[in-house]
């Protein structure tokens, strides 16, 4: 469950990413997300509590754990791949800053890695971003922390926590019939699946942002409407060039919505939601695709993030902690009983980057892949241009090549589509 991003850095001499490392632990210790490590509690007086963890300051906090720089490469995606294979170390902060000085002398990349635990993709971000420059981005206001809930609720909450608790119920009830129609008539694809091998292949694709807003002002709906038809028919080509075939696929993808502004993305915690989606990979039209993802997110935006198959994550508020603990392992293992492939959007700043005055010139977002699947997709803009992230298991997928390369051409076909 460890997410990442790959920044390229255009460097102005050869010795720019051993700066970089240097910069990137010094500024480290004076961030104090990065400082948060996960421990287990146990409250004797609280059995429900039982399982709990929290997040806390690590003591020994030391940055040159966590940053560190490897040998010149000539491939920053096949090194990133090789990295994001690694679990990260529970025991301390879960990140890791890796730095990758280009062969050529005139670049160098940064992959940064977070455990969903620490933060979620907006979060780690905001994290990354702060270690940079310019450091624009205002540190969250820190929230008190919560005391333990215990067995016996203040009695004049209780009409309220009762009101609460109902609504909770027909919500969880509205979520699972939502999961229990979603699993129904799966029309996926085995490309999408596979056994877990630990093995990690990235790649990463740009796109120049205005050919999407050109699609847009055409056909109407969203930049990530638009995003998204993109990676059906780049689906739909790939299944075809490798042979499984693309007729009767209409894979199911989660879409993750964050229900949080980024101003108020503290350290406390994930606010994640989302909406589950049928992608027409087998509608031969690229126009018809586009229409069909518009008409099923403007349904789930309809419906809104707390109902639909796609909001069974905030089930996990109202579990006790040793249900997570218990249920938590199952619930891994069964993602792909749920939804066949994650495409998710990662919101970046407006304003350019710099590491050691090297301009940050592209991002790869890399979102966590799921126990059983082969594909997950992110996606993030950045100064003008649109860069897919994508990972894969490298065992299942050994031609992830095949699908950037679909992803640009799917475009260029949208494009000749709205001119004719």
């Amino acid at each position: 469950m460890h997410l990442g991003a790959l920044g390229v850095f255009t460097a102005h001499s050869p010795t720019a990413g051993a700066h970089a490392a240097d910069l990137l632990a010094a500024r480290a210790v004076a961030v104090p997300g990065l400082r948060m490590r996960i421990r287990d509690v146990w409250q004797p007086l609280a059995p429900l509590t039982f399982g709990s963890a929290t997040r806390e300051a690590a003591p020994d906090f030391e940055p040159l754990d966590h940053v560190r720089l490897h040998a010149p490469t000539d491939d920053f995606q096949a090194a990133a791949g090789r990295l994001m294979e690694r679990p990260l170390e529970r025991g301390r902060p879960p990140w890791e800053a890796h730095v990758l000085p280009g062969e050529d002398g005139v670049s160098f990349a940064v992959l940064f890695k977070f455990h969903h635990a620490l933060a979620d993709g907006l979060r780690a971000l905001m994290l990354a971003a702060a270690i940079m420059d310019p450091m624009d981005m205002p540190e969250p206001r820190p929230r008190p922390a919560e005391a333990p809930r215990g067995l016996l609720p203040d009695v004049r909450k209780l009409p309220g926590l009762v009101r609460g608790t109902l609504t909770d119920v027909g919500r969880a009830l509205d979520i699972g019939t939502s999961v229990a129609r979603a699993t129904l008539d799966v029309r996926s694809s085995p490309a999408l699946t596979s056994e877990p091998t630990g093995t990690r292949r990235t790649a990463g694709v740009v796109l120049d942002l205005d050919d999407v807003h050109r699609v847009r002002k055409t056909v109407g709906g969203t930049v990530n409407d638009v995003l998204i038809a993109v990676v059906a028919g780049a689906l739909r080509c790939w299944l075809d060039e490798r042979g499984d075939g693309s007729e009767g696929v209409a894979p199911r993808a989660l879409i993750p919505v964050s229900r949080r502004r980024p101003r108020t993305a503290h350290p406390q915690g994930n606010r994640l939601s989302g909406y589950l989606i049928r992608l027409p990979v087998d509608d031969p039209d690229p126009l018809g695709r586009l229409r069909a993802v518009r008409t099923a997110m403007d349904r789930n935006k309809d419906a809104g993030p707390n109902r639909g198959a796609g909001a069974v994550a905030l089930l996990a508020d109202h579990v006790p902690p040793l249900g997570h603990r218990l249920g938590g392992p199952v619930v891994g293992q069964a993602a792909r009983l749920l939804f066949d492939i994650l495409v998710t959007s990662v919101p970046l700043p407006s304003l350019g980057l710099k590491l050691g005055g090297c301009p940050l010139a592209e991002v790869y977002p890399f979102a966590p892949l799921a126990r059983g699947q082969a594909l997950a997709v992110a996606v993030s803009t950045y100064r003008g241009r649109v860069h897919y992230g994508l990972v894969a298991d490298a065992k299942a997928v050994p031609d992830l090549g095949l699908l950037a390369r679909a992803l640009s051409e799917e475009v260029e076909t949208l494009i000749t589509a709205c001119r004719s």
